[in-house]
């Protein structure tokens, strides 16, 4: 498909210098997920009622806990198939030829999520550089309130599936016992990783033979991607050298798609998504989970 896009981020001065644009269609992505309480503690809710409130002109609210999961999967925030998603993009508006930039007020992994998903089914998408915050302090205008301007029907797209962006856990179960070539990332923060932390699930920890990269180090403090120097560094840091296929994952995929963004801009084409992550991993009592310290 032709895109518009420069690249898998944009910054707000392109973003508004397009923003007339009918091949552009802008996507807020926000999704509430407050931090557990305590184990087994997951509350999520649409973030459709703060983007009503204040979000970029034009925009349009994608619901990850909505149109934009399946909800016949055992777990949160699964992705639909790919004719699902394309009739969820057609009810927001976006059809053959269009290009979408996704953003969030939640520090960008809601964003990098639907964007993977775009990503996914070749559908030309980018995702906003600090989101919402970066568009304010660029001193951007908010609109408010429901109404976009969408109102024309458009032809959907044609997906056209990339399998090699997901892996599922059978692979992700060889990998972790060394059956198969490849590096297992765990993007959740560290008291996440370790198990120092409630977590949303059943079971607190990592999946064996997994290295940690939390993807919000992968950002400065404005919520921004890192200099490439600095992320490829981080990155590197990690991997180090090895040019083995990347699994990443976290507690529902959200994190680790903001980590496969990072890979992405520093030309990694061997990155999938583990898309149960630790919700499905951790709900089979006979799968193991380690507490601890990164593997060696």
């Amino acid at each position: 498909m032709t895109s518009l896009l420069p690249g898998p981020l944009v910054d707000s001065t392109w973003l508004a210098d397009r923003l007339d644009d009918p091949r552009l269609i802008v996507l807020d992505a926000t999704t509430l997920l407050p931090s557990p309480r305590h184990d087994g503690d997951h509350r999520c809710a649409s973030g459709r009622e703060g983007w009503a409130e204040r979000h970029i002109p034009g925009s349009r609210h994608a619901d990850l806990t909505g149109d934009f999961s399946d909800h016949d999967a055992p777990y949160h925030f699964a992705v639909p198939g790919p004719e699902a998603l394309a009739a969820a993009l057609a009810r927001l508006g976006v059809g053959a030829g269009h290009s979408v930039v996704a953003y969030d007020s939640g520090g960008g992994i809601w964003a990098a999520r639907l964007w993977w998903m775009l990503r996914a089914i070749s559908v030309p998408a980018a995702v906003l550089d600090g989101g919402l915050e970066a568009w304010t302090a660029a001193g951007h205008p908010l609109a408010s309130g429901e109404n976009t301007g969408r109102a024309t029907a458009v032809t959907p797209v044609v997906p056209v599936p990339r399998p090699e962006l997901w892996t599922d856990i059978e692979t992700v179960t060889a990998l972790s016992r060394g059956e198969l070539p490849g590096t297992l990332v765990c993007a959740l923060p560290a008291g996440g990783f370790d198990g120092s932390a409630p977590t949303r699930y059943s079971r607190r920890g990592h999946i064996p033979g997994s290295s940690s990269l939390p993807g919000r180090e992968l950002l400065d403090s404005a919520g921004r991607v890192l200099p490439a120097t600095e992320l490829a560094a981080r990155v590197g840091a990690v991997l180090g050298a090895a040019d083995s296929p990347v699994v990443l994952y976290c507690g529902g995929g959200i994190s680790a798609a903001g980590a496969a963004l990072a890979l992405t801009l520093l030309g990694r084409e061997d990155v999938s998504l583990y898309d149960g992550s630790l919700e499905e991993w951790s709900g089979d009592p006979a799968r193991p989970l380690e507490i601890g310290g990164a593997a060696d």
